[in-house]
């Protein structure tokens, strides 16, 4: 029987250890149910798992209740009152009074906050009036140019193109890529503003 024991697993050792399908540590099992490993299909065994290795009683049935619940019941009412009626509606009615009170100030309003802009706080001043210089020219302002920073120190500004009118000096010019010969020529024919 030793020899056969012996035989059967160095059988499922060079099975399981040549198709690498025994874990590492796993060969102590493997040898216990190795004997078990024969008594069907592989794939009914992998499948289903060894029946007997649990229970010998085959057609037990899994209980429905756990170990913790076993072991820890709740405890029981031991159906007698333990107050009385009259006591038990004066604790009852005190707790919903005081659950009302807590709850009436949980959901109290709050305070309607005063709509107060930074404007009004901190520049309006009562008293002040505000007064509009009055014009001293009149300007379209459909045909004139804008007055800026920069429409008013082109001329020191580096890397601006050639300014040729000094009503409008940021529209489109092509002085840059302009050939030198044309436009020298140009420059013959027109005025430019330093």
């Amino acid at each position: 029987m030793q020899k056969n024991v012996s035989a059967m697993t160095s059988e499922v050792d060079e099975e399981n250890y040549a198709a690498g399908r025994c874990l590492l540590g796993n060969w102590v099992e493997e040898r216990a149910t190795a004997l078990l490993d024969r008594t069907g299909p592989r794939s009914c065994v992998h499948k289903y798992g060894h029946t007997g290795i649990l229970t010998m009683d085959l057609t037990a049935q899994v209980q429905g209740i756990s170990t913790f619940k076993a072991t820890f019941n709740s405890p029981k009412s031991l159906g007698v009152r333990q107050k009385g009626s009259r006591a038990e509606r004066l604790e009852n009615d005190l707790i919903k009074r005081i659950s009302d009170q807590i709850h009436a100030e949980m959901k109290a309003e709050p305070p309607a906050p005063e709509l107060c802009s930074v404007t009004k706080a901190d520049y309006k001043v009562e008293g002040f009036k505000s007064v509009r210089a009055p014009l001293t020219t009149d300007h379209d302002y459909t045909a004139e140019q804008a007055i800026t920073f920069w429409s008013d120190n082109y001329q020191k500004i580096q890397g601006v193109t050639a300014v040729k009118t000094k009503d409008h000096p940021f529209k489109r010019n092509a002085t840059f890529s302009t050939p030198i010969g044309e436009q020298l020529d140009q420059l013959d024919d027109t005025v430019l503003y330093p």
